[in-house]
Formats: C-alpha cells, sequence, structure tokens
C-alpha cells in the first residue's frame, strides 16, 4: 500500500499516511489532531536490480543520431 507524506500547516509535524491509492487525493489529520495538513511531493527512489548496460559508441546527437544525415 503507498505512503504519503503530510505536514500539518498548525504545528509544522510532517507524518505519513498509508492508503490506497483511490484514497490518496481524501484529507488527512496530524497526530496531534490537526486537521489542517497539506500532501508533500514525494520522490521516487530506485534501487537495486539489473539495470540494462549503456551502449556506447555511435551517434553524433541531432535528429537523427549522427549516422543517416548527408552533409
Amino acid at each position: 500500500m503507498p505512503r504519503y507524506d503530510y505536514r500539518c500547516r498548525a504545528c509544522g509535524s510532517t507524518f505519513e499516511v498509508s492508503r490506497p491509492m483511490s484514497a490518496s487525493n481524501d484529507p488527512a489529520s496530524c497526530p496531534e489532531g490537526h486537521d489542517d495538513t497539506v500532501k508533500l511531493l514525494s520522490t521516487v527512489a530506485m534501487t537495486g536490480g539489473a539495470a540494462a548496460p549503456r551502449q556506447s559508441g555511435g551517434g553524433g546527437g541531432g535528429c537523427c543520431g549522427g549516422g543517416c544525415c548527408a552533409t
């Protein structure tokens, strides 16, 4: 289940709420009981896993990658 970060405007605390994506825009009260909260923009961290190796060589930029344009 996704976690959403919130900040309370009344006391300034930040907190997380786990809820389904279908409820992602529902209001959330802070742990101190205040209702004036705002959902924070979160970043996604991707770690681990095997990444495909980068292809090197070729290409010089431009619209066609530098290999098919006549100059």
